[in-house]
């Protein structure tokens, strides 16, 4: 008989992880979780996801007179080094790679100017896109804050996302939940390390760490201070995603230091991150999370994916090599490196932010309900 994994033991496994007061605690939020938010009358998702969000961009690009040459330019040499569908991710790492090369001068055939004016109209329509607001006060990240308030904690419950919006932050400011992001300041906010790494901030202030930077993230080009909040002078400019360079020491702020919090918090014993809306496309934190759980075998990680199995090709490959990390799809686990299909017909259904959240709020910390549906349904 081949082996199959219990849908009901596994979600009461991530209620018992997730109930204790003194257990280290983190959420890892990717693109698919504003992607459950869907406003009528056409039901489209409030944010559209890094796909959607590309074929806007390059579209958008392709009419503006200044841009489409140096747009084609950039998407030739992506395909020529070949990525077959590049992301905009993808594109700002190129273009600031150029950059950097070009100095004062040009790269692959795109001045200094070119590059840097392609580099802020692409900022600026992600942030034209992302910059929504919370429909209302019930969504799944009102879930989310809700909860993170709700028990006295040892630790701060810690927030990590890929996305660039601010709908975490609304969240807990519209709740008037405390949060630190590593910025200090009021009218003049800047970036401040030594608040992360010394780590003193009471523990009922819960952070948010953003991985992939922020639509309000700005950088000024003379004193490379990064601040948090919007442009007010012209030698400033928007800082939205790491370009995955190897930065130097006055440059690697904020973005390695954000993922350095990541990378303490999975050293924490023991410690439990649950993934939700994150896909496992950026290599980057895919080594990070491998590397972490390797280190720390009392850590676990739950991946709460929302499709089938087969769409997540990378997640499959970490999860086979880390017995800690668990890999819950709807059809499909992999529960201590071993694959299986779910027993019964139930589908998996928490890879849905705003049913994972739902479950948060009725289950973890009361008594286990039906956590599954058809398959299928």
């Amino acid at each position: 008989m081949a082996m199959e994994h219990d849908l009901q033991k596994q979600t009461r496994t991530i209620q018992q992880s997730l109930s204790p007061d003194k257990m280290p605690i983190a959420f890892l939020l990717g693109a698919g979780c504003p992607l459950s938010i869907r406003i009528p009358p056409d039901n489209l998702p409030l944010i559209p996801d890094v796909a959607g969000l590309t074929k806007h961009i390059c579209e958008t690009l392709s009419t503006i007179t200044a841009s489409k040459d140096h747009h084609k330019k950039i998407q030739a040499h992506l395909l020529a080094d070949g990525f077959k569908s590049a992301t905009v991710e993808d594109m700002l790492t190129h273009i600031r790679t150029l950059l950097q090369a070009a100095g004062s001068d040009e790269a692959r055939g795109l001045s200094c100017t070119a590059l840097r004016d392609l580099d802020g109209k692409i900022c600026q329509l992600i942030d034209e896109v992302v910059r929504k607001k919370l429909p209302d006060g019930s969504t799944s990240y009102h879930q989310l804050a809700r909860w993170v308030n709700t028990i006295p904690r040892k630790y701060p419950v810690e927030v990590f996302t890929t996305n660039y919006d601010l709908l975490m932050e609304q969240a807990f400011e519209e709740l008037g939940i405390p949060y630190f992001d590593g910025f200090v300041g009021s009218d003049r906010t800047f970036f401040d390390p030594p608040s992360m790494e010394l780590d003193d901030i009471p523990s009922r202030w819960s952070r948010l760490w953003k991985l992939h930077g922020s639509i309000n993230w700005r950088q000024h080009d003379a004193t490379r201070i990064v601040s948090r909040g919007e442009i007010v002078q012209t030698s400033e400019r928007r800082l939205i995603h790491p370009s995955h360079l190897k930065y130097d020491e006055s440059r690697r702020m904020p973005y390695l230091a954000m993922m350095d919090r990541l990378r303490a918090f999975l050293r924490k014993s023991p410690a439990v991150l649950i993934c939700c809306g994150y896909s496992f496309s950026d290599q980057h934190i895919n080594e990070l999370l491998v590397q972490g759980l390797q280190g720390n075998s009392s850590a676990v990680c739950f991946a709460l994916m929302y499709s089938d199995m087969s769409v997540y090709p990378n997640a499959i490959s970490c999860a086979e090599r880390r017995p800690n990390l668990c890999l819950l799809a709807s059809d499909e686990a992999i529960v201590g490196c071993q694959k299986a299909k779910w027993s019964g017909t139930d589908a998996f259904v928490l890879g849905d932010f705003s049913k994972f959240t739902a479950f948060l709020s009725e289950h973890v910390g009361g008594d286990s309900l039906h956590l599954g549906a058809p398959h299928g349904s």
